[in-house]
């Protein structure tokens, strides 16, 4: 299960980098909070480019490097806690985006990325699974 998971997170992450770097582009500019390009001194157009990269790379890494599953997932989840306050910046001023264009789907969007987190640990195994105790055997009187 963990492994359809973790190729599911990489396909999402793949598409998700893909549409920052294309079809998505000009909408995700106008999601990009102001104190996003006064912080990092560039523009929106260069933090769109960077994060959709960041997302390709995330993406392959967590399917093409097996060794480092684990450190891929963390870094994954640290990414999706990096976006959030993007995510609730655009929810806060109603901006729309690439199917994020109602009240409603932005703030369903910020329930998700707790969700997103998780997944990137679970699927990575970054979490180690809680096993379950061995069964005492009952002694028979």
């Amino acid at each position: 299960m963990r492994v359809i998971a973790r190729w599911a997170l990489a396909a999402l992450l793949v598409v998700a980098g893909a549409s920052h770097l294309t079809w998505g582009r000009r909408g995700y500019r106008i999601v990009v909070p102001d104190w996003a390009t006064r912080l990092l001194r560039t523009d929106e157009d260069t933090i769109v480019v960077a994060s959709g990269v960041v997302e390709l790379m995330l993406g392959g890494a967590l399917v093409a490097l097996p060794a480092e599953r684990r450190r891929v997932g963390w870094v994954i989840a640290a990414f999706f806690v990096a976006v959030f306050p993007g995510n609730v910046h655009q929810w806060r001023t109603g901006r729309s985006a690439p199917m994020l264009r109602t009240g409603r789907a932005r703030f369903v969007r910020l329930l998700l990325q707790p969700l997103l987190v998780a997944w990137a640990l679970w699927s990575a195994d970054a979490v180690p699974a809680r096993r379950a105790r061995p069964r005492r055997k009952r002694s028979r009187r």
